[in-house]
């Protein structure tokens, strides 16, 4: 990223993230398939679980990482709401199996933190740092 923000893109923001969903110390991403949505969902249920999100930002050789941690609790799921949800095809390219932008919302009892974050990208924390960004370039 740091190549192609460089060479083709220096006068640009240019920014990179991805998200994944922690239950202890393991990583749940997308699902290869029903039954590890099922899994995942299972694993979840009654517990919570950290969405963290790791972002970079390039502009005018100026580089900015920064990581966002959110707090999530499910609610005690029955394997019927998990097969319901599960019909509705959203987990399938979702990290953790779920979405909590749509019908996955259902699934969450709380959140500590940035909902954004959960959603997959931190809108007001990128923004304070893009702002930092350019009034050091400002500066320069």
């Amino acid at each position: 990223m740091r190549s192609v923000a460089e060479k083709n893109h220096f006068d640009d923001i240019v920014i990179g993230c991805d998200t994944g969903v922690f239950i202890g110390d393991i990583m749940l991403g997308k699902p290869k398939d029903e039954e590890q949505a099922r899994e995942m969902l299972k694993l979840l249920s009654g517990k919570t679980h950290r969405v963290i999100t790791g972002v970079s930002i390039f502009y005018k050789g100026q580089n900015i990482s920064f990581s966002e941690v959110t707090e999530v609790e499910f609610y005690n799921l029955k394997d019927t709401d998990i097969d319901e949800y599960i019909a509705t095809g959203e987990p399938m390219d979702k990290a953790g199996a779920y979405g909590i932008q749509g019908k996955g919302a259902l699934l969450v009892k709380r959140i500590k933190g940035d909902f954004y974050n959960v959603v997959g990208l931190p809108v007001g924390e990128l923004k304070q740092k893009i702002n930092n960004l350019q009034k050091i370039n400002n500066l320069v």
